[in-house]
């Protein structure tokens, strides 16, 4: 059996849109692979002839490790839009990066169709400095197309050391034509939990992702902000989770522990049914039962949506916006050894505390709010979502295509955020409508 450390990893790209379990490696060969069908043997027989004759006969002499990489990636990527090889850098970057510290551009990004597409931009990083938008295609860097790249080779070279620059080709719908940016790479450091009081009387959150800080910073946050405003004052929490593509499973657990006090968090179920997982609340609720209204839309995804979904089910938050990314399957990490990489292995989905899946599908808010879109910005107001991955894991029932991503950059014309204020505040908001003050506010 393998034996799982502590760290375990939900986002949204590719990179992103992922739920990370890290594993030891197996010590034995399980009893499925001794019970391997001759069948099995004669493919594998296959690879050996194959890889053979491109060591013998190619027109130059192949390096040995990286067709084998590359054999290994293939397999992996013709699995599911987040399986995937991570060579010994690439790793070490994952673990680097789930501490919230690392070098580069500040950009979650995936690969589609052979392109790298932008899930989300981080807060004050040079890609945000920089404008660059959720849905913006990637197709060259330093000149250098990305086609025939992997999201892993393309990520590494997006990375680098601190002040260097890096130039990009970016396509954007409405665009008239590629839009050149020039970025200096910086230290990445990401504060997962930024706060500010909002309307007075509201303690506004946002996460922008879920890495080792997370928790303690919301926890920091909600202490700051209820003394800040008063405990008597304080009518609610606004939790933001709009285009938040992930990150730490342990913090999407933790997070929704904060709001808790009993009950289902999420469930995560294998291929058989004896590796159900089941993650609990403990008790104690740090707002004290505070009203909580969370903002999600199409970039919320992975660890966003277990903890909307968990607050959802539980009738402890009201989820304004739009439908959510609709990533619901886990990914475990499993060590090759040293200097070997790791695989990244679609190995279960997770489920609501209802026993709901979002694969495919997304969370649906309660309040279902669009936002105003800019002419100029109308061709890109929608993320397409996990449905729309190809060979994503297939949803159980109907499957969703996305939802609206644009968060408004002035808050005065942020429509969700709106509706979210006026709802803790006691006025009927209707989706998609002008709010109005309901006849028995409470």
């Amino acid at each position: 059996m393998m034996r799982k450390t502590s760290m375990v990893l939900l986002s949204a790209a590719a990179g992103a849109a992922l739920t990370l379990t890290i594993m030891q490696p197996r010590a034995v060969i399980g009893s499925a692979a001794r019970a391997a069908t001759s069948d099995t043997y004669r493919q594998l027989n296959l690879f050996g002839d194959v890889f053979e004759r491109v060591r013998a006969d190619y027109v130059e002499k192949p390096d040995d490790s990286k067709l084998v990489e590359t054999a290994i990636s293939g397999m992996l990527t013709g699995l599911d839009p987040h399986s995937s090889y991570m060579d010994a850098k690439s790793f070490r970057d994952m673990q680097v990066q789930t501490r919230g510290e690392f070098g580069g551009l500040g950009i979650e990004v995936t690969m589609e169709e052979g392109l790298i597409k932008v899930v989300s931009p981080i807060d004050d990083t040079p890609a945000s400095k920089a404008g660059i938008m959720a849905n913006d295609i990637i197709t060259n860097l330093d000149d250098e197309a990305v086609q025939g790249l992997t999201l892993n080779q393309a990520v590494e070279k997006m990375r680098g050391p601190v002040n260097t620059k890096i130039k990009l080709k970016i396509i954007r719908k409405g665009a008239d034509k590629p839009i050149e940016v020039t970025l200096t790479r910086d230290n990445i450091r990401v504060r997962s939990v930024r706060a500010r009081v909002e309307s007075d009387d509201l303690a506004y959150i946002r996460v922008t992702t879920f890495n080792e800080q997370t928790t303690e910073g919301l926890k920091r946050e909600i202490t700051n902000l209820t003394n800040q405003i008063g405990a008597e004052k304080l009518k609610g929490f606004i939790i933001d989770l709009r285009n938040n593509p992930g990150g730490l499973l342990e913090e999407a657990v933790s997070v929704s522990d904060a709001f808790l006090d009993r009950g289902e968090i999420v469930s995560t179920r294998g291929r058989n049914a004896d590796e159900t997982q089941r993650r609990t609340a403990k008790p104690g609720d740090l707002t004290k039962g505070k009203p909580v209204a969370i903002l999600i839309n199409g970039g919320s995804a992975s660890a966003s949506e277990i903890v909307a979904g968990a607050l959802q089910d539980h009738k402890r938050a009201t989820l304004i916006g739009t439908r959510s990314f609709g990533k619901g399957s886990v990914q475990t990490i499993i060590p090759l050894g040293s200097g070997n990489g790791a695989l990244r292995l679609t190995t279960a989905r997770y489920f609501t505390p209802s026993g709901k899946s979002i694969q495919a599908k997304g969370i649906s808010p309660d309040l279902e709010i669009l936002q105003d879109i800019p002419d100029e910005l109308k061709a890109k107001t929608d993320t397409k979502g996990e449905a729309s991955l190809r060979g994503h894991l297939k949803a159980e029932g109907q499957e969703e295509t996305g939802s609206q991503s644009y968060v408004p950059p002035d808050v005065k014309d942020d429509k969700a955020l709106k509706a979210a204020v006026d709802f803790l505040h006691g006025i009927k908001v209707n989706a998609q409508s002008t709010p109005e003050k309901a006849k028995s506010a409470n």
